[in-house]
C-alpha cells in the first residue's frame, strides 16, 4: 500500500518561502512521479508540479514557474517543495501526490487519471 506523508506547511507572509516534503513509501515500481496539487476554497484542484524518478523530469504549473522548485531524494523516497515568493493566491491545502506517470503528464491528464495515491494534505496559508 501507498503511503504518502507531507510536512511543511504553516502560514507566512506575501513573500516569504515554505518547504514542503513529502515521504513516501509502499512503490512496488521504480518509474513512477511524485508531485503536489493544491485545493484553495471553493476551486477545484490543480496541478503545481511533478518530478520523475526514471530520469528527474519535471513539471510546473504557469501559476509556479519560477517561483517554486520541485526535488527528490530518491534514496529518501522523499519529494520537496520549495515555495519561493509566496502570494496570497498560493493559500491553498497542499496534496501530495503519486503518479504512474511522467510528471509532464500532469499537465496534459486529467486528475482522476494521473493520480494513483494522495497524501492527506497540509494547509499553506500566504497573508497580505
Amino acid at each position: 500500500e501507498v503511503q504518502l506523508v507531507e510536512s511543511g506547511g504553516g502560514l507566512v507572509q506575501a513573500g516569504g518561502s515554505l518547504r514542503l516534503s513529502c515521504a513516501a513509501s509502499g512503490f512496488t515500481s521504480d518509474d513512477y512521479s511524485l508531485g503536489w496539487f493544491r485545493q484553495a476554497p471553493g476551486k477545484e484542484r490543480e496541478g503545481v508540479s511533478s518530478i520523475s524518478t526514471y530520469d528527474s523530469g519535471t513539471y510546473y504549473a504557469d501559476s509556479v514557474k519560477g517561483r517554486f522548485t520541485i526535488s527528490s531524494d530518491n534514496a529518501k523516497n522523499t519529494v520537496y517543495l520549495q515555495m519561493n515568493s509566496l502570494k496570497p493566491e498560493d493559500t491553498a491545502i497542499y496534496y501530495c501526490v503519486q503518479s504512474r506517470f511522467r510528471a509532464q503528464a500532469m499537465g496534459v491528464m486529467t486528475t482522476e487519471l494521473y493520480v494513483s495515491s494522495w497524501g492527506q494534505g497540509t494547509q499553506v496559508t500566504v497573508s497580505s
